[in-house]
């Protein structure tokens, strides 16, 4: 079969609106150049679209246009390798996607442990940050968690009455919180310090003893948490 009509039949099996790359391709290496003429031709034809340099998505089109694909889509391939996580979307795109605010930013953060990314998706700036442990499809969304407490006092138009009732309702939801807690000890003091007390008005339990032995018991950790949204705070050395 021709590099061209291995690619068509490729993306033909693709569902409308994904993403993919040259590395997804049925190809050898040794076909990269006719592949990059066939994928031209697709552009040109209009059944493909270049989202960046090497990145292409097959157009979703509906009786209103043809839609981009999201930003998880997008980005996929900068989340995943060979099929397993390594990166998670972090900063303000999660914490709108997690209702702590209401602004949706033109920068989007990826946190990954090794790989530095800074490139540019249509009109999105994309950038990365180091994350404070090693990501796997276990453990990513306890760490989106700890990121918002981690930027608690700088997340845009906070709300701090809901986002201490979303916080610990997600939190609460958590199916390890073992595993919580030991992704939390990564985390600076005052990370510690608010997942613990989240956790200890939740459901006490041994595991948040580690937390609390974690810091220094003359450290004090300024959220502007009242009393009455955080009961326990002062016990935490939170106000």
């Amino acid at each position: 079969m021709k590099v061209a009509e291995k690619i068509a039949e490729k993306i033909a099996a693709l569902p409308d609106g994904s993403t993919f790359r040259y590395q997804e391709l049925p190809i050898e290496r040794a076909e990269y150049t006719a592949a990059a003429k066939a994928i031209e031709r697709l552009i040109k034809n209009g059944l493909i679209t270049r989202a960046s340099t090497g990145l292409f998505y097959k157009p979703k089109r509906t009786a209103f246009g043809v839609l981009k694909p999201d930003e998880q889509e997008l980005l996929k391939p900068y989340l995943f390798s060979e099929g397993k996580r390594i990166a998670y979307i972090t900063g303000t795109l999660l914490y709108n996607r997690l209702g702590l605010t209401t602004q949706v930013p033109k920068n989007i953060k990826i946190a990954t442990r090794d790989k530095r990314l800074e490139l540019t998706l249509g009109n999105l700036k994309v950038t990365s940050i180091k994350s404070y442990a090693d990501i796997s499809d276990d453990n990513y969304r306890y760490l989106e968690y700890l990121d918002a407490i981690k930027d608690f006092k700088t997340i845009p138009d906070l709300n701090k009455e809901a986002a201490v009732k979303l916080l610990k309702d997600g939190i609460g939801k958590m199916e390890d919180p073992k595993l919580f807690v030991r992704l939390a000890l990564n985390y600076p003091p005052r990370v510690r310090a608010l997942a613990g007390a989240m956790m200890e008005l939740i459901s006490p339990s041994e595991d948040i003893h580690s937390l609390r032995k974690s810091l220094n018991p003359l450290s004090s950790f300024e959220f502007g948490l009242s009393s009455n949204l955080l009961p326990n705070g002062t016990t935490w050395n939170i106000t």
